[in-house]
């Protein structure tokens, strides 16, 4: 398997380890371990009811961040096994990227991150991390999952310089280096970190239309979209419904893909770095989209945001989950006794909130506020 792999990839065998050494496993890579060990999590599990776009409730169809997981986890595979990447890696890392995503997607990383700004502040990818490396509680010799270097590398996509910072100052050298001292993460970090992107802009493309808040007449106004819909019409010009939004969706998705290998080829074959270390060298990505993509897929974001992200619906749906949240962390900031022991005994009492909230589904988070409250926000 290894001797498939470009020079340039992460290589297991070369891997920097893990933070507590444990023996290797007889039958599966360093990377097929922490890939098997996300899948069994329950932070993993977590994410079918938690929400992307449309809450769980509101429909058996809409993606979940277990579904986006699952997509990223796809498109990553497709992308490395043509650029010779390491596909066990990238698809832990996509599988393991939105672990700390909060209920109710971004409305709730936002609410904790106000409810928590005097209290050391919140946000979603280094709570993925915090799931990992504490949070999980499985193993006997260690709190969190125990994973490489390189898969927590690639978590940590975004990382702001005060919590670099603090990162650094237990890790020396580590995972928020790059963040500090300039860098890049490895390229099946790059991988995921795009393939999430082409994964969202196209699932929400699919959920918008399908819960009618946008129509097709209105991405015949975005570029991206419009190129494939007139080459499925020109190949089948009675299509309609669903199978006019499929075809599209997936001659979207393949142009994205065969963009990523040609354009990331020619950065790596420009570059020629010689190892993965040398790819965290460069100034700027290597996995990347031509101009001409990047300039399409900013349009078609820019569209996805103003006529799905902040449509009416949805921002009614954000603002009952907004007052839910924020009544929740209030409730237990003034009464810890109604958290469970493990957290109301915490040394940290917000950072334990924060980590409850954190890790709860949408639904729980409903029944857990109609409980203590007598009320039904939605």
């Amino acid at each position: 398997m290894t001797a498939k792999l470009a020079a340039y990839a992460s290589h297991p065998t070369r891997s920097r380890g893990r933070r507590v050494a444990e023996p290797q496993a007889p039958t599966r890579s360093e990377f097929q371990r922490d890939r098997d060990r996300i899948i069994h999590s329950t932070a993993f599990r977590r994410l079918v009811y938690k929400t992307q776009v449309f809450m769980n409730h509101e429909g058996d169809l809409f993606r979940t961040r277990l579904t986006h997981s699952l997509e990223v986890a796809q498109l990553g595979r497709s992308i490395g096994r043509s650029l010779r990447l390491d596909e066990d890696l990238i698809e832990a890392i996509a599988l393991a990227h939105d672990l700390g995503h909060t209920p109710f997607g971004h409305a709730g990383q936002d609410v904790l991150n106000d409810c928590m700004k005097t209290h050391g502040g919140f946000e979603h990818n280094l709570q993925s991390l915090r799931v990992v490396d504490a949070l999980e509680q499985r193993y006997p010799a260690f709190d969190g999952l125990n994973l490489c270097f390189e898969t927590r590398e690639g978590i940590l996509k975004h990382c702001a310089k005060r919590y670099a910072e603090i990162i650094e100052a237990a890790e020396p050298g580590g995972i928020a280096h790059r963040f500090l001292h300039g860098g890049q993460t490895s390229l099946e970090g790059q991988l995921c970190n795009l393939a999430d992107e082409v994964a969202y802009n196209a699932h929400d493309v699919d959920d918008g239309v399908r819960s009618g808040l946008v129509t097709l007449e209105q991405l015949e106004t975005v570029p991206l979209v419009a190129e494939h819909l007139r080459a499925t019409l020109a190949e089948f010009p009675s299509l309609k419904g669903k199978r006019l939004l499929f075809d599209t969706i997936r001659r979207m998705l393949s142009a994205q893909v065969y963009d990523i290998i040609d354009a990331s080829q020619a950065a790596l074959d420009h570059a020629a770095p010689a190892d993965a270390d040398a790819v965290r060298a460069q100034a700027k990505p290597l996995i990347r989209f031509s101009p001409a993509m990047r300039a399409a897929s900013t349009e078609l974001k820019r569209f996805l945001f103003a006529n799905l992200y902040r449509h009416p619906q949805v921002q009614d749906m954000r603002v009952r989950a907004e007052a839910l949240l924020r009544e929740l962390f209030a409730l237990y900031a003034q009464d810890p006794t109604l958290l469970p022991d493990e957290y109301a005994l915490a040394e940290d009492r917000y950072r334990a909130i924060a980590d409850y909230i954190a890790g709860m589904t949408d639904r729980f988070a409903m029944k857990e506020h109609q409980r203590l409250t007598g009320r039904t926000l939605f």
